[in-house]
């Protein structure tokens, strides 16, 4: 009876320290797909959407597109379309502190004086590279919040607009499955 009674202890002990580290770790992992919203381009007249693939736990890869629907915004950019792979220095699973490489396919105002016949002729599509800087914060279910910074240069068009150098700012929100 005494071994019994032993023998159902140590396995219930081992049980308790088992779902110990479980819960532990539960909230730094929930699954490699985050989708967001910057909160701040939606009050701002635009919107911009990410998704990022986490490929470990200091790592990921993701594409940001921002469409703007005020009429203001969209007589000076279009659209964006900017891929990025960050670097994470948190203690959480892809959390924390990041640095951020991106690329930014644009398409912004010309700088002419006149105005041409075509709508389209007036704006101009060039490519950017940058850095940036940011970070992210995950709760026990998955939400995730994120503020982020980043500036770069256009490489080709430079003559043809005003806008030599592109930003990335925002303060996004979203969840991690």
């Amino acid at each position: 009876m005494k071994k019994n009674i032993l023998v159902f202890l140590m396995l219930c002990s081992i049980v308790t320290i088992n779902a110990q580290e479980l819960e532990e770790n539960d909230n730094l992992y929930f699954g490699k797909h985050e989708v967001k919203l910057n909160a701040i381009m939606l009050v701002v007249g635009a919107f911009e959407a990410n998704y990022e693939y986490l490929l470990n736990d200091e790592s990921g890869l993701g594409v940001s597109i921002f469409l703007p629907y005020d009429k203001n915004i969209k007589d000076d950019i279009q659209y964006y379309v900017s891929p990025y792979y960050r670097y994470y220095f948190g203690k959480k699973y892809a959390g924390g502190f990041f640095l951020e490489g991106f690329g930014m396919l644009n398409r912004t105002e010309r700088n002419f004086d006149f105005i041409f016949e075509n709508e389209n002729e007036n704006f101009v599509t060039d490519f950017a590279l940058g850095i940036g800087i940011g970070g992210k914060w995950i709760t026990k279910r998955g939400f995730v919040g994120e503020i982020n910074y980043g500036l770069g240069r256009n490489l080709f068009k430079n003559d043809e607009t005003d806008l030599d150098f592109v930003g990335k700012f925002g303060i996004t929100v979203g969840y991690r499955f």
